[in-house]
């Protein structure tokens, strides 16, 4: 592409169409007709000699060339806009409805301090949590089902170009029973003791494995798995209720009080630290909205290093 013979404002449908994945929506956010966008995305395959955006269901997902041009383009714009702009995102005023795919367990944490967040500065906004899949959640967030995942990354899939990420917290993997468990007299429990003691736990959806279970097996072990549940909320309850016993996640600082009737004990094997994480897609590097959320999310979250 050669500069002086660009047209500059192609690259205003470039990021809308990156951001919104649709050339409905990027000629709505344009205020352009559909026609005009279609007609500037042909002229800007033709400056790059690529596609640069392909049909996928409803929408448009960019190519591997959209997403390299992305990286400095987005820095560009926001750099530009950032200097040129009057108007700033104004979250007393927004009415925006914001998407983030977390399992029941980080919900349950991260949703009411958020909420509570939003009540204050921006009341009008909306939040929903949605289903998070545990093995890779990059679709959802490529095809616009999501604006941000808090997650623990499944490093067993290469993750995608596109995905941006910060760290938020580390949660300790805890064994829990109820209160009245005969192994709850104990201070610690012995290896042996543990494995053969009835297991519950969490698989998530796309995940067959617990991941614990991935760690003893890397470790020649096997503990004695009976039943694995689609909730943390439902594995809690089991816990409560029989004499099945956990190893679950724990977040001291961020942990809603659930422990009425359960007793938490030290894992006689500890598994390596998981870190749960911020994700969003790139394309939303240039967005106000999705920058003040997740600054807010980062306030709200991050834990020092």
């Amino acid at each position: 592409m050669n500069y002086r013979n660009a047209d500059l404002n192609l690259l205003k449908v470039f990021e809308a169409l990156m951001t919104e994945g649709n050339v409905t929506r990027a000629a709505s956010k344009l205020s352009l007709t559909q026609p005009a966008v279609s007609n500037a995305l042909r002229r800007l395959r033709d400056t790059f000699d690529d596609p640069l955006f392909v049909r996928s269901g409803a929408g448009v997902n960019p190519t591997r060339r959209a997403i390299d041009l992305w990286e400095p383009l987005s820095q560009s714009l926001h750099a530009i806009r950032a200097t040129m702009d009057v108007e700033r995102f104004d979250a007393l005023r927004s009415t925006a409805s914001v998407s983030i795919a977390m399992s029941d367990y980080v919900s349950s944490i991260v949703v009411p301090r958020l909420a509570a967040r939003l009540g204050k500065v921006a009341p009008a906004m909306q939040v929903h949590a949605i289903p998070n899949t545990l093995v890779d959640f990059g679709p959802v967030l490529a095809d616009n089902k999501a604006d941000f995942a808090i997650s623990v990354y499944n490093e067993e899939v290469r993750r995608p170009a596109f995905l941006k990420s910060r760290a938020l917290w580390s949660p300790d993997f805890l064994c829990f029973m109820r209160a009245g468990h005969p192994l709850a007299r104990t201070g610690r429990i012995p290896l042996k003791k543990f494995l053969a003691a009835r297991h519950v736990d969490v698989s998530l959806v796309g995940k067959t494995t617990p991941t614990y279970d991935l760690f003893l097996r890397s470790r020649g072990l096997q503990r004695n798995l009976v039943a694995t549940v689609n909730h943390y909320g439902a594995a809690y309850e089991v816990v409560r209720r029989s004499d099945l016993i956990a190893v679950l996640p724990w977040s001291e600082k961020f942990e809603p009080s659930r422990l009425a009737g359960l007793r938490k004990m030290p894992v006689p094997l500890e598994a390596p630290p998981r870190i749960i994480e911020l994700f969003w897609h790139q394309r939303h590097e240039t967005s106000a909205l999705h920058q003040w959320l997740q600054n807010t999310l980062l306030s709200l979250f991050e834990q020092p290093s």
